[in-house]
């Protein structure tokens, strides 16, 4: 066992020496990841190759057949289809061993698909290691994870099981048929008794952010329709990498968890590329503000209601990771739970990993508290909003620091909240969750605390009547803050409203379904045709290097009602470029027409300027436009986890006679966020 996880270190090290040696401070000569594979010999390709086109058959015949068992589970076998072609079409084999690991995972494939066809999924019924498989909502793409069913599990009966999130470290060579093939062989780093395990890929090497982050939560919503999960018995974890992915996970969603368990990887961006990457930093104001939404350290406070034990080891530079996480808490009243493994560097030490296994399997037994009487709730934007019985629905001003903390008080028929820069929010109490006397109503006490520019020590407290409490012991109440006033209710509709999902920057339009639009005319001036044609190719490349999918990519003459209604809008060109654009381009707060770029008072040559920005369609606005940009972060930041953030907030103004580059897409000569009405600021 010891040699065994000496060897993992040793492993684990020799791929830290790659990734982050100093030479990855330097923006002007990145290296490519992934990185380009070995040159199959021609028989392996043909061998290859002919097994795919075989697979592929199979694969529409079940289609064809309409059966709905063969529709149900299409992606389990989709999955070892995808894989095998884009590790042949992209060299994504990185040694003679990836060859007969792409072999192992075709066979896979095609004995799924013998099974599928002929009415059967013997893989849905399999212990130990499986690999099953998701369709994206975002782009369609299937996307694996890995699960690891005990020999306990029943498959029949009423009992649900505890399930483990396991996060996997960093691997630039985890192409989907290496994560593929690895799920198939090896158990991993835990296998708790009586405990699912399910491994998300998470799109590579993404740091569990973006889509990564919703992959997350879609294979742990896929798992839940396949297996018997205990909802209240869900942890989070991860290791190197994945410990950033199992912070980020524990302090956004600190509700979905019985417990985390986070071990090494980084817990925010400054101080740990100045740390463990001795990165001289220099980012702009927005930048800074950006951090926010990856940043654990800030949202520390939500710990408050999710058991946490942490692990570093003694020697590891990614110790920091939790220290500073320590440091967090410990402003916020909190006490950290951190394991030390004695003398290890970057590994998991056997014996702290039976401490943590034991304090889990106490923490399961309790298992996640569903409605706790007080919350303590910290965000800096509504993409994260919820805690429990709380959600959030406006704040004061986005990527500022807001706060709900209190509690429902069931005796007194009270909810008692002392809240900064929150202007609306929701409680939901389900059925049979309320502790009110249902005899009378429920009083909402709100005190406001250092709001309004009144400075640290304002407070204003103000009482309303809520609602009874119904029947069924259900009790929901809204309200929103109308100047210094809190009132009943949704706030009327007067317009557009950030709001959940639906709250920038660019970046979030990339976390929800799109569509790329591409224009079928050429823009007014040449500049701006060659650079946001090239923008629109850097992110069809780039989002299936980066984020392993596939973009729809729609004509702007070929785009539908339905996918306007559905689907978040990546619009490339200029207004007399793209016909989509040119219909909207008068109701974006940004001008633009074959002279000038307006923004505000300022105005820019449109000859060598373009804006990029995201705002909610005015065609409809549930969903988002984006003009002229994909996911923010570029190739520098492909090269260490804790720089993918966003580089760009609500809008920027390009000047596209500086080249576009390995930090950003050209010059930026202004950037902002919109306001709260999505106006400019």
């Amino acid at each position: 066992m010891r040699s065994l996880f000496f060897s993992f270190s040793l492993v684990l090290l020799s791929n830290l020496v790659l990734a982050d040696g100093p030479a990855d401070n330097l923006a002007t000569t990145v290296r490519p990841v992934p990185p380009v594979g070995i040159e199959l010999k021609p028989a392996d390709r043909d061998e290859l190759l002919a097994g795919l086109e075989k697979l592929n058959a199979k694969i529409q015949q079940i289609r064809d057949a309409k059966q709905p068992l063969g529709q149900a589970l299409l992606p389990d076998v989709e999955i070892f289809s995808r894989a095998i072609r884009d590790a042949v079409a992209h060299r994504e084999l990185f040694a003679e061993r990836d060859i007969n690991k792409a072999r192992q995972v075709l066979a896979e494939g095609l004995a799924r698909a013998d099974a599928l066809a002929s009415g059967k999924a013997p893989w849905t019924t399999q212990k130990g290691l499986v690999v099953r498989g998701f369709r994206s909502r975002i782009d369609d793409t299937v996307q694996p994870y890995g699960m690891v069913v005990p020999e306990s599990y029943a498959f029949s009966g009423a009992t649900r099981h505890r399930l483990d999130l396991w996060m996997h470290g960093r691997g630039e060579r985890s192409s989907e048929a290496v994560f593929i093939h690895e799920r198939m062989n090896q158990v991993g780093r835990i296998s708790p008794s009586d405990t699912l395990v399910l491994h998300p890929y998470g799109r590579y090497c993404n740091a569990f952010k973006f889509a990564g982050e919703i992959d997350v939560l879609e294979a742990l919503r896929h798992a839940r329709t396949q297996y018997r999960v205990d909802n209240d018995r869900v942890s989070v974890r991860g290791f190197s990498m994945g410990g950033a992915g199992c912070w980020q996970l524990a302090v956004h969603y600190p509700d979905l968890f019985f417990a985390a368990n986070p071990g090494a990887g980084f817990s925010e961006t400054p101080e740990f590329l100045r740390t463990f990457q001795n990165e001289t930093l220099d980012p702009t104001w927005y930048e800074e503000k950006l951090w926010q939404m990856y940043d654990c350290t800030g949202y520390a406070a939500n710990l408050f209601n999710l058991p946490t034990v942490a692990y570093s080891g003694e020697l590891d530079k990614q110790k920091q990771a939790a220290d500073i996480m320590e440091q967090a808490m410990q402003q916020e009243g909190l006490r950290l739970t951190h394991l030390i493994g004695p003398q290890t560097k970057h590994t998991l030490h056997p014996d702290s990993l039976q401490l943590i296994e034991r304090k889990l399997a106490s923490l399961a037994r309790v298992g996640r508290d569903r409605l706790p009487e007080t919350i303590d709730f910290v965000t800096y934007t509504l993409r994260y909003n919820k805690s429990f019985w709380l959600t959030v629905t406006e704040l004061d001003s986005h990527w500022e620091k807001s706060t709900v903390r209190g509690g429902l008080q069931g005796q007194g028929n009270t909810v008692r909240l002392s809240v900064a820069g929150v202007n609306g929010l929701r409680i939901e109490l389900p059925a049979g969750e309320s502790p009110f006397d249902p005899r009378h109503p429920v009083n909402l006490e709100l005190t406001v605390t250092g709001a309004g520019g009144a400075g640290e020590g304002f407070s204003q407290t103000q009482t309303i009547v809520g609602p009874q409490p119904e029947s069924d012991r259900s009790w929901v109440c809204e309200v929103y803050r109308d100047g210094s006033t809190w009132k009943l209710g949704g706030r009327p509709t007067t317009g557009l409203q950030k709001r959940h999902a639906l709250q920038g920057p660019i970046d979030d339009a990339f976390m929800d379904r799109f569509i790329l639009v591409e224009p079928t005319s050429p823009a007014a001036h040449p500049a701006i045709d060659a650079w946001t044609r090239a923008e629109f190719q850097r992110l069809v490349t780039e989002w299936r290097r980066q984020f392993r999918g596939d973009a729809i990519v729609r004509r702007d003459v070929d785009l539908t009602d339905e996918e306007i209604a559905n689907c978040h809008l990546i619009l490339f060109g200029d207004p007399s470029s793209n016909s989509v654009l040119g219909l909207i381009a008068d109701k974006l707060p940004i001008g633009w027409n074959d002279k000038t770029v307006t923004v505000g008072k300022q105005q820019f040559d449109a000859e060598h300027h373009a804006p990029v920005m995201i705002y909610p369609n005015p065609k409809n606005p549930n969903r988002y436009v984006v003009l002229n940009s994909g996911f923010t972060y570029r190739t520098f930041a492909y090269l260490n986890n804790a720089r993918q953030v966003p580089k760009l907030p609500d809008w920027a103004v390009i000047d596209v006679r500086t080249p576009a580059d390995s930090l950003w897409p050209g010059k930026v000569v202004d950037a902002n966020f919109f306001d709260e009405s999505w106006q400019l600021r």
